[in-house]
């Protein structure tokens, strides 16, 4: 089995169909499994699952579970050398899926890769990221957001000082299109299912690297995502306190442990004593 395909789908039915049915030219290329795991959705998010990709095989959460909880679900079905957690509200580009297993199969020592991915209207979404710290929290999750967000250190955090056309090694992607090959995932563990919602994908692409895989964007890659982002549209809500929860689990595994503390690559410390 080349590919196994992971999608939680809560409520996304407005999305899921596009993207089950752009999974389609990939297959008749790609030995490929799907796993649709629905998070209780309301919509009839399930009932597309049949319509559009009915060699998908859909499980139905009979209570919500979070993000990592639910991906982990899917992987560990998975029978691919590649796993792919990919979101609902997605569309595959062109050979999209072929290019990133082509390139984790040309690069052994890549554990995590993502495609660029695109607005509706084609710009590119900022999706590649640096590890988060004191000031690009400040500059994103907090009310004096609206005046940083063309700051320098907002920039470098969303890597805009980089070559967005060419394969680059980064700190970790949006949760949105993560593959991984079954090697690293036996090596560094699943997502961490102590995240509900927001940074396991930070968490995962951090552990990735301190045991020493890369973690690679890959433009030639590309996918349509109908980014959401609540959180970055309005700021008091109940994802905006998820988020904070989430971001302070991070710190405390990742900064603020010595045993994890020591652990840190070296990049990350620099990125860090940087304070950028």
């Amino acid at each position: 089995m080349d590919l196994s395909i992971v999608i939680v789908t809560h409520n996304h039915a407005d999305y899921l169909a596009a993207c089950l049915e752009s999974l389609k030219p990939a297959m008749s290329r790609l030995q490929m499994e799907v796993f649709v795991i629905d998070n209780c959705s309301t919509d009839g998010s399930a009932d597309l699952v049949g319509v559009h990709l009915p060699v998908a095989r859909l499980i139905v959460n009979s209570r919500r579970h979070g993000f990592a909880t639910n991906n982990n679900t899917g992987m560990r079905l998975a029978h691919g050398d590649f796993l792919l957690l990919l979101n609902p509200d997605t569309e595959v580009v062109g050979g999209a899926l072929e290019t990133l297993v082509d390139f984790l199969r040309a690069h052994p020592d890549v554990g995590l890769c993502g495609a660029q991915l695109r607005f509706p209207d084609g710009s590119v979404q900022p999706s590649c990221r640096r590890f988060p710290t004191a000031r690009s929290v400040i500059a994103r999750r907090t009310p004096l957001r609206r005046y940083l967000k063309d700051s320098s250190f907002n920039h470098y955090h969303l890597m805009q000082d980089v070559d967005h056309t060419q394969p680059v090694d980064v700190d970790w992607m949006l949760g949105a299109c993560l593959m991984t090959r079954r090697e690293a995932l036996e090596d560094v563990g699943m997502m961490d299912e102590g995240y509900y919602l927001y940074v396991e994908d930070i968490d995962w692409a951090y552990r990735m690297r301190q045991h020493g895989w890369k973690v690679m964007y890959v433009p030639q890659a590309q996918m349509i995502h109908h980014h959401q982002a609540v959180t970055d549209r309005r700021w008091l809500t109940w994802r905006t306190w998820v988020h904070y929860r989430s971001m302070a689990r991070f710190v405390r595994k990742r900064y603020l442990w010595p045993r994890q503390r020591e652990r840190v690559l070296p990049s990350a410390v620099r990125t860090l004593a940087a304070g950028k």
